[in-house]
């Protein structure tokens, strides 16, 4: 592990700032949590961020829990499943890709019943995002990996507090909560991909993909 130094002009509150390249586990390239840490790393795909996510509890203690993922795997089912089992998570959101919900039904349906009926977001989403927050800490996760490891070059960023985290949680309260049953328009809308697309160019990513043809 190789910890860069932040540069002499900083400002105080950036020198807590560092950036690691890590070849060992997520609590060795986390470290211990901070008041307005901020974390950039490069990994080899050692760590997933659902191991990211179960050091900042062990650092934290009891916290509030989002949980932003594309697709979930047979490893990602067994992982979730753990962490609706951990009893220090005092609540948690996932915000799922819509793709999920026909292979994943079981898996919702059971993080529903552990969460409540509004614990699960069907959206648009690629990103990879986790939150976690208590009263003194308001942690913002996210990077270029799954909810699993993979053996490849990943980026990971942590911060603690900032307008990052006020970013990330004003969107999630914005999302609303669909039925099982919502279709792909009722998804699109409530994702807001329409702010940012015309209509003919999202008409282009219905059905099968052009690049999957």
């Amino acid at each position: 592990m190789r910890d860069q130094p932040p540069s002499r002009s900083a400002a105080p509150a950036a020198r807590r700032a560092r950036a690691v390249e890590s070849f060992r586990t997520a609590a060795e390239c986390i470290g211990p949590i901070e008041p307005g840490m901020a974390l950039f790393a490069i990994t080899r795909g050692q760590f997933s961020m659902i191991d990211a996510l179960l050091h900042c509890l062990d650092q934290v203690g009891p916290a509030a829990v989002t949980l932003w993922t594309w697709t979930v795997a047979e490893y990602e089912i067994q992982c979730l499943s753990r962490l609706r089992q951990d009893s220090r998570i005092t609540n948690a959101t996932l915000l799922i890709d819509h793709g999920a919900r026909t292979k994943n039904a079981v898996l919702l349906r059971e993080w529903r019943g552990t969460f409540g009926p509004d614990s699960v977001r069907l959206l648009v989403n690629h990103a990879k995002i986790a939150t976690l927050e208590t009263s003194r800490y308001r942690l913002l996760l996210r990077g270029s990996m799954n909810l699993n490891f993979n053996p490849r070059f990943e980026q990971f960023d942590l911060t603690e507090g900032g307008p990052d985290f006020d970013l990330v949680r004003g969107i999630e309260t914005s999302i609303p909560v669909l039925s099982a049953t919502a279709t792909g328009s009722e998804v699109y809308a409530a994702s807001g991909v329409a702010t940012a697309f015309d209509a003919d160019t999202l008409e282009m990513f219905r059905g099968v993909k052009p690049w999957a043809k």
